[in-house]
């Protein structure tokens, strides 16, 4: 009898994990507040329900172990300061289940330094007791990690075994808080091989957010993919690791419980000039970045909201590679690889098929926050809808752009207005349903007050919504429409 008590609390106990609604991990870039009109951002941009939990980056960290605060006059409110550290906690008015954290690191802050405060045992008992009253001080949840990275640009060897130090220690003083531990790492294997213990750390952080992105970009010399979701077939060697599935399959099988993997995503594109704008697939030769965006104003590197403003002037093709699952897109010599509410939909039915924690997403300030090329964060949305969270869906307030596409592409659906009653019967439970007559129609249904508020939706020309993962695809690959 006790044996089977003992079943069916672990059945219940898988149960409850699976069930767990999935966490929507929304970094915010403090230093978006600088950017020219139409990419400057405020904090009160920010839509906190659509968030589990918000992080904001950076601070930074000293030789004697003390973290640093990097922009005082922006981020405290000491000598008329606009105090964006409160001001991000205070959204939390909005939406009390959102959590906040402060990260610390990033990728200007290098390694040296973390690498020479945790080998020290004093410095680093200095800087875990500095930790938790920098956090309590100003009124976080908790704190994340992201040392780019142990062991690399900097680091030395010991520095995966003191790292491990760093999280146990960091734990046990935040859970006499009630605090968060969360960490930014290296997604890709040929990165995180050289800087973690996935076994040992996972033992000791909340969660772990993997930095599935910037597989490939201009610092190669061929055109390759951002974040593709798969290999293709003509890729050979390390560069069969340097996709999504590969860098979740090796954390995972290397000790990370799949409730604790955080999917990164990227609302930016990373993009390259052609040498020859005859040759614009993937693995085309390049001559180096392409031109900087006017928002982000860095060289290879777009945002989304850039990238879908471009579409909007015209003359883009989008090619939707069908091994990568992702898109891609050229105008003359510029080429970018990015990923849009298609991808990040299939991505989001991903995580929830292996059941991983959840999505992260880098950055909040890069999606279309403004609703300039159609509805508000249809980045967001599209992870919060996909891992099937209870958020708002707000009507959009203009058209998507329409783009220049090649027989192979495709663009984000387009919305029409809402009904004022769904056809006979469609809507049974919330969420997206495809119309029964039609393949490239589909409806999103929410039940307010017993009632079905409904929204309709026309995919691209030659291609149908597909359940298995709520986004359009190709027609041949959606059962029962080709």
């Amino acid at each position: 009898m006790n044996r089977w008590l003992l079943v069916f609390a672990a059945l219940a106990a898988l149960a409850s994990v699976a069930n767990a609604e999935k966490k929507v991990v929304c970094y915010f870039g403090s230093w978006a507040v600088y950017r020219p009109p139409g990419g400057k951002f405020d904090i009160s941009y920010i839509q906190p329900k659509l968030c589990t939990h918000m992080i904001y980056t950076f601070v930074g960290i000293t030789e004697d172990g003390n973290i640093r605060v990097l922009d005082a006059w922006q981020d405290l409110p000491d000598n008329w300061g606009k105090d964006a550290f409160g001001r991000f906690n205070k959204l939390r008015e909005q939406s009390p289940e959102t959590k906040t954290l402060i990260a610390i690191g990033g990728w200007n802050e290098g390694s040296a330094r973390y690498s020479a405060v945790v080998a020290n045992p004093a410095t680093r008992a200095r800087f875990v007791k500095n930790t938790v009253d920098f956090v309590l001080k100003y009124g976080f949840d908790g704190f994340d990690v992201d040392w780019e990275y142990p062991n690399q640009r900097g680091g030395k060897p010991e520095d995966i075994q003191n790292y491990i130090s760093l999280l146990k220690e960091l734990r046990a003083e935040f859970d006499k808080h009630g605090l968060i531990l969360s960490a930014a790492v290296a997604a890709a294997e040929t990165s995180a091989s050289l800087s973690y213990d996935i076994a040992a750390m996972s033992k000791y952080l909340h969660f772990i957010n993997i930095m599935a992105y910037d597989l490939h970009g201009a610092w190669e010399k061929t055109t390759g993919h951002n974040a593709p979701l798969y290999p293709r077939k003509d890729e050979s060697g390390n560069d069969l690791k340097l996709n999504v599935d590969a860098s979740v399959r090796y954390w995972l099988d290397n000790g990370c419980p799949p409730e604790k993997l955080i999917l990164g995503v990227p609302f930016y594109g990373r993009a390259f000039t052609l040498a020859d704008k005859s040759k614009n697939g993937l693995g085309a030769p390049t001559t180096g970045p392409a031109s900087a965006g006017p928002y982000t104003r860095e060289a290879g590197f777009y945002g989304y909201n850039e990238i879908c403003e471009f579409f909007k002037q015209g003359g883009w093709t989008v090619v939707r590679q069908e091994e990568h699952r992702t898109p891609y897109a050229y105008k003359g010599d510029q080429w970018v690889g990015y990923d849009d509410v298609t991808s990040l939909t299939e991505k989001t039915a991903y995580i929830n098929s292996l059941n991983l924690g959840g999505a992260m997403l880098w950055s909040i300030e890069t999606d279309d926050f403004l609703g300039t090329c159609g509805e508000k964060y249809p980045l967001l949305k599209a992870l919060n809808t996909g891992l099937k969270r209870q958020v708002p869906i707000e009507p959009p307030t203009k058209q998507p752009p329409q783009t220049t596409q090649s027989p192979q592409t495709t663009q984000p659906p387009q919305t029409q207005p809402p009904v004022t009653a769904p056809p006979s019967g469609i809507c049974k439970k919330d969420g997206y349903v495809r119309d029964e007559k039609d393949c490239g129609i589909f409806y999103h249904c929410q039940n307010v007050n017993g009632v079905y508020q409904v929204q309709k939706f026309n995919c691209a020309s030659g291609l149908a919504f597909d359940p298995q993962i709520n986004a359009c695809n190709y027609k041949n690959l959606v059962e029962g429409c080709n």
